[in-house]
């Protein structure tokens, strides 16, 4: 087969860039498809990453509505198996128990990704129904593109090692808890999650059904992820929640610097901290803002961060709960089948299957506290600054975190995973933008990634600030290093 870009020409474009080329005539959306399916085929038995390619989607990019007039024009992504629905397609969620399930339309923000011009050429993995972070099961383990021992996170768990082994420039992920920018940072990528208001799950989610959920991708550019939502924002007819609109077009307001900022360095969370390791990286990173113009001094938002992780904890069981039944209904089944279930989600859906409205109700106020927490904080800081994650990047196989866990009590094994992913999960309960972007580097050789938020609707802060350090980097995330197991290599 001939490639229309050697491997090292298709590693140093991200999504802006190939767009320009096909805009240019240099290369076709079918050129593009091709290769990006060539290198999955090359990269996927060593990640196990991508559930299934879409042979006729590569074969004409336009076959399933994809506007080649779109931003994109034509730039390969993959959809996580998880979320937004494709017409036609199967959506198996990770699950022995969704074998098989076909989707009978596009979602309303799978419509706007195609209007976008991405050409969704295939289903990236995730563990079962999205629920914690790594892709190890039945369906799939997926690896670390920089050491094949270890787990990519999740739960954007296939579409982090793709991008990040250099077969896409982004692809699809979703955020419930940290599950862009998790695997963004272990794997040394960009991960932004939107502030709640920005991307729509229309017609299967809402501000109140699916409260802590966020839409986005996965990238190795800051102007790709900017990009990726000024061409997919905005909500559906009839939903009730308002939806952020930004003053300019991030893909022009992330060309500036931005004026000189307030952080507050952070990451003694309630109850859970970090290692001296992870620290040492995270001043390094302070001082690095500060280099660039930026104040940056230790602060952390005043709230109760056990009540908060306490709520937090009740919504997942409570949302997976009720996710799982509404599986099991169409089915005929009346509780999870145990050859076709995680044992995990199984005990989340015991837990959290008759809770009752007073339980949900202490939730929800538990968030507004910690939400009015979060906004007197940015009241005098414009930015939060966290390591991305608690712990360094578990290997594969750490059962005690992962869905095939024995742990009998879920509510200790969701107080395990806030000590490895404690920084991510409060912005999904405020509904505040974070963003992971790559920095460090752990002592295993494995990337480690910063968070950045912000307050309510700044998104385009994030992104700005972001863009200001990889400029600075002169674009080189991860000191300039790829992963072992790369399109460059071999």
């Amino acid at each position: 087969m001939t490639l229309a870009l050697s491997w090292s020409e298709w590693a140093a474009h991200d999504g802006v860039a190939l767009a320009d080329r096909v805009r240019k005539g240099e290369v076709t959306a079918a050129e593009l498809a091709a290769q990006a399916a060539a290198a999955i085929a090359r990269l996927n038995p060593a990640l196990d990453a991508v559930v299934e390619v879409f042979d006729d989607v590569v074969a004409d990019p336009l076959k399933d509505g994809m506007n080649a007039a779109g931003p994109f024009a034509g730039v390969p992504y993959l959809m996580k198996d998880l979320g937004p629905t494709l017409k036609g397609r199967l959506q198996e969620m990770g699950s022995q128990l969704m074998q098989g399930n076909v989707a009978s339309a596009d979602s309303h923000l799978t419509q706007k990704i195609r209007a976008a011009g991405l050409n969704l050429i295939g289903r990236s993995t995730t563990p079962e129904f999205g629920v914690c972070s790594s892709a190890e099961n039945a369906i799939s383990v997926t690896r670390n593109p920089w050491d094949t021992a270890y787990t990519t996170c999740g739960s954007s768990a296939g579409t982090a090692a793709m991008v990040a082994a250099g077969a896409l420039p982004l692809s699809h992920g979703t955020d419930g808890g940290g599950s862009i920018r998790i695997p963004a940072g272990v794997n040394g990528l960009v991960g932004l999650k939107p502030s709640r208001g920005v991307f729509s799950i229309a017609p299967g989610g809402s501000d109140l059904s699916s409260i802590v959920s966020s839409q986005g991708c996965l990238s190795r550019s800051v102007r790709d992820s900017a990009l990726f939502v000024d061409s997919c924002r905005g909500g559906a007819p009839g939903e009730f929640m308002p939806y952020w609109r930004a003053d300019e077009p991030y893909a022009d307001l992330i060309r500036r610097d931005p004026k000189p900022l307030r952080i507050g360095l952070s990451h003694q969370w309630g109850p859970y901290g970090t290692s001296p390791e992870i620290i040492a990286e995270l001043n390094r990173a302070g001082r690095y803002l500060e280099s660039l113009g930026h104040h940056v001094e230790e602060a952390q938002p005043a709230i109760d961060y056990e009540a908060a992780f306490k709520a937090q904890t009740t919504c997942y069981i409570t949302n997976f709960a009720q996710t799982i039944a509404l599986l099991l209904e169409p089915r005929g089944l009346t509780r999870p089948p145990e050859d076709l279930v995680e044992p995990m989600n199984i005990r989340l859906w015991a837990a959290g299957i008759d809770a009752t409205y007073s339980e949900r109700t202490r939730m929800q106020l538990a968030f507004n506290t910690a939400s009015r927490g979060f906004g007197t904080f940015f009241e005098r800081f414009d930015i939060i600054l966290t390591p991305t994650m608690a712990k360094p990047t578990p290997r594969i196989g750490t059962s005690e975190y992962l869905t095939v866990s024995d742990e009998p009590d879920v509510h200790a094994w969701f107080a395990n995973l806030w000590g490895i992913f404690a920084y991510t999960p409060l912005a999904n309960l405020c509904g505040i933008p974070g963003i992971s972007m790559p920095f460090g580097t752990l002592a295993n050789g494995l990337p480690m990634g910063i968070q950045l938020m912000g307050a309510q609707g700044q998104d385009g802060l994030l992104l700005q600030l972001a863009a200001q350090v990889e400029r600075a980097l002169g674009g080189a995330w991860n000191r300039g290093a790829v992963p072992a197991h790369h399109v460059t290599r071999g």
